[in-house]
């Protein structure tokens, strides 16, 4: 069993991983995608030590030789689960399932949201991103999931048990799994409805719904964290002043917490989350 587990390999999560390595904890860290700085148009011109403007995917890039370079065990996999079993912590990826007595969640901030109009409109209306946050409401009801990869077959896994009828949109994308559900491969033009999501209009038709979930690409820390109840306001998860959320052993650092949006307010996260995760593991 790991002593921490870093979901995360942007600013916040490298530094937290680089501190824990010098005192004696090796984390491991997972990370999938570069994060908000990989489609960073802009060169970085603002950050210490650089030199010269650099691309936001270089200077990602760097910070993960940096900490492999110092052995510390980094593994590109998508997380698509965090669990609470008795006193430890499961992370189950696309490949595999870790144990940890401790997490750290530096997964950064989505800033996008689904282009497709009505989204905004129905987003807590009847359109979802947590099936185990919000199935609960939506039990025997005629549900939709958007997606189409690993996310999605783990959402479906969750709602199969509250609910028959289930439709999955790939929204325009292939599935490579056969499914014993109706499958709408055709772009989703607009979600449709009222005071609440109603319909889901595609190019070539339209479904009655109660529901939506969407489950594309990978959960992000907020679904992660709202799964075990960590306390989550204006879609910033809520930690102390030793960046511990609600849950014992639960951490937070970077762009997920909120404040200002910067590289280096995120790696001033990860050194101080260090201090508090050491402090963590050794007062057991």
């Amino acid at each position: 069993m790991k002593e921490i587990i870093i979901i995360g390999y942007g600013p916040a999560g490298i530094s937290a991983a680089i501190y824990l390595k010098r005192v004696g904890i090796n984390p491991l860290v997972i990370g999938k995608d570069l994060g908000a700085l990989e489609g960073y148009s802009d060169l970085i011109e603002n950050f210490y030590g650089t030199g010269k403007p650099i691309s936001g995917k270089e200077l990602i890039e760097n910070g993960i030789h940096q900490a492999q370079g110092l052995g510390i065990e980094i593994i590109s996999e998508s997380v698509i689960n965090l669990k609470q079993e008795d006193d430890h912590f499961v992370v189950l990826t696309t490949n595999n399932k870790y144990q940890t007595k401790s997490v750290l969640l530096a997964t950064g901030k989505t800033r996008q949201t689904l282009n497709i109009p009505g989204f905004v409109k129905y987003r807590g209306k009847g359109i979802s991103m947590c099936a185990i946050c919000d199935g609960y409401f939506y039990r025997k009801k005629k549900l939709a999931i958007v997606g189409c990869g690993p996310y999605m077959l783990h959402e479906l896994d969750y709602l199969r048990k509250i609910a028959d009828d289930i439709t999955i949109f790939t929204n325009g994308n292939s599935l490579e799994e056969t499914l014993d559900y109706p499958v709408v491969h055709d772009k989703i033009i607009k979600f449709v409805g009222n005071n609440k999501i109603q319909f889901i209009e595609t190019k070539n038709n339209q479904y009655e719904v109660d529901g939506v979930f969407i489950a594309l690409g990978i959960p992000s820390s907020v679904e992660f964290a709202s799964q075990l109840g960590v306390i989550v306001e204006k879609n910033n998860l809520v930690v102390d002043e030793n960046y511990q959320t609600n849950i014992d052993g639960l951490f937070a650092a970077g762009d997920i917490i909120g404040g200002k949006l910067q590289i280096a307010k995120a790696v001033y996260d990860g050194m101080l989350v260090a201090d508090s995760i050491y402090n963590h593991i050794n007062k057991k």
